[in-house]
């Protein structure tokens, strides 16, 4: 099974591979780095602070109200690197499918409380070297949350991992770059 994992996902596909190195078979990870939320090491480059501080002082959207919230997801992917269009479209999606319209819900949906429930114990950084299956490490060379040294470390640090460096690219993988990850997805699990 090749597993991949974006930003957070990314970081919990490390600790999946690690932890279970015999369920997967390649391992993609995009936009993340080797250590948890919080504190980051020395070696590593850290979010980027003036980004990061247009991005947490917007104020929040209506969260029962869709166009809101999808103006507020483009505004966001335009702090981050990313294509507004694009976020405002799968915000709209992810607001359309999501049970019910209380704030709450669509709030939790929209931006993936998954860092509330995050364990950030034990670390995990110094174990990447067990990794033993095909890894692939996409970055956006423009992504201020995990700028592109974490892509960098992380190929340095897994053995024989590839990096792709996407240089239009910020958080997210851009449409015009699918195929060339896709390709490269597709590469690892043949090696």
């Amino acid at each position: 099974m090749h597993l991949a994992g974006i930003g957070v996902g990314g970081m919990v596909a490390q600790v999946a591979v690690l932890d279970h190195p015999a369920v997967f078979s390649a391992l993609t990870l995009v936009g993340t780095r080797a250590v948890a939320p919080g504190p980051v090491d020395g070696d590593l480059p850290d979010h980027d602070g003036a980004a990061m501080g247009r991005l947490f002082a917007r104020p929040m959207p209506d969260w029962a109200d869709r166009e809101a919230v999808a103006e507020f997801a483009a505004a966001g992917a335009e702090v981050l690197g990313n294509d507004p269009a694009a976020a405002r479209a799968a915000a709209a999606r992810i607001w359309d499918r999501t049970p019910g319209t209380a704030p709450a819900v669509q709030m939790a949906n929209q931006l993936g409380m998954v860092f509330s429930r995050l364990d950030c114990a034990p670390r995990w950084r110094e174990r990447l070297s067990e990794i033993a299956v095909p890894t692939l490490v996409v970055h956006g060379r423009r992504d201020p949350f995990f700028p592109v040294g974490n892509g960098e470390a992380l190929a340095r640090e897994v053995p024989g991992a590839r990096l792709l460096v996407l240089d239009d690219a910020g958080t997210a993988i851009p449409a015009a770059a699918v195929d060339e990850v896709a390709e490269a997805m597709l590469g690892d699990r043949e090696r």
